[in-house]
């Protein structure tokens, strides 16, 4: 099971990684260094297969999340380097939660109660509808306001399911 870590910060550096010596993957392949504000930095592998939240574009300067396998095998380098699962441009008009959703739909972490909308856009990450309960599942949540409490309630503009 995938169990997701954010790391946030302002890209400082993007770069092209190359993956072997076949020129096919010329340019497919990022890496991006990000600086939070402690001055602590990371290194994204950015691969084609990496989820840009919102189909965002990225560059140096963008304030940005990036999402990666805990759980995954990591060289040990210094600075750490992460294959990003998922991107997050940051944006102060929205929040964006990358988790596991239990059954009542609380993050694994217990910081977030999802409560469906009717309004609530349940999506796959190709942008097709999602019909099934989003319960039980890895989900990447776009929302506003919340409340105060623990966990914080939120009903969603936009849930993207990762099958």
């Amino acid at each position: 099971m995938i169990s997701f870590k954010g790391f946030s910060g302002f890209i400082k550096r993007i770069n092209d990684l190359m993956q072997g010596q076949d020129e096919s993957t010329s340019g497919c392949y990022k890496v991006m260094e990000v600086e939070n504000e402690e001055g602590s930095i990371v290194n994204f592998i950015v691969a084609p297969t990496t989820y840009f939240v919102n189909g965002e574009v990225v560059a140096i300067g963008d304030e940005v999340t990036g999402y990666y396998d805990a759980n995954a095998p990591v060289p040990l380098i210094y600075p750490p380097q992460y294959r990003a699962l998922i991107m997050v441009k940051e944006d102060q008009d929205e929040n964006v939660k990358v988790d596991y959703f239990d059954e009542e739909l609380i993050s694994s972490d217990g910081m977030l109660k999802l409560k469906i909308g009717r309004d609530t856009e349940l999506l796959l990450p190709n942008n097709q509808p999602f019909n099934r309960n989003p319960a039980d599942r890895n989900l990447i949540v776009i929302y506003g306001p919340s409340t105060k409490s623990i966990p914080a309630q939120t009903t969603p503009s936009t849930i993207i399911v990762l099958c």
